[in-house]
């Protein structure tokens, strides 16, 4: 998608702090993170919401977990951390391309949001 901000990163015609790329995901720090360790997990095919994923997107969305999870231990976080899903403008989704929120690095209370 020409004008989606994830799909620019994807195709680095934007710059990104990358942590991670796989064949299929990339991931970035965020740029307004909520916590010390604050990265986005994007796959770079193009789905605005987990609610537009197909059954043909099963892999892909357990491999943006497994790179979520890989992260973690890169940053050492794995310990404790936190993934976070928006799906929709209500939610807090605020880029229509399906994103993981990796959160850690600090007490992260129960209920969020």
């Amino acid at each position: 998608m020409k004008d989606c901000l994830f799909c620019q990163i994807a195709t680095r015609q934007l710059a990104a702090d990358i942590v991670a790329e796989t064949e299929l995901a990339l991931a970035f720090r965020d740029i307004s993170p909520q916590a010390p360790c604050h990265i986005l997990v994007i796959p770079k095919k193009h789905v605005a919401t987990l609610d537009e994923a197909a059954p043909e997107d099963e892999k892909l969305l357990g491999h943006l977990l497994l790179v979520a999870q890989g992260i973690a231990r890169g940053q050492d976080v794995a310990s404790a951390y936190r993934i976070v899903i928006n799906n929709g403008a209500t939610a807090g989704q605020t880029v229509f391309h399906i994103h993981i929120h990796l959160l850690a690095g600090r007490h992260l209370g129960w209920p969020p949001g």
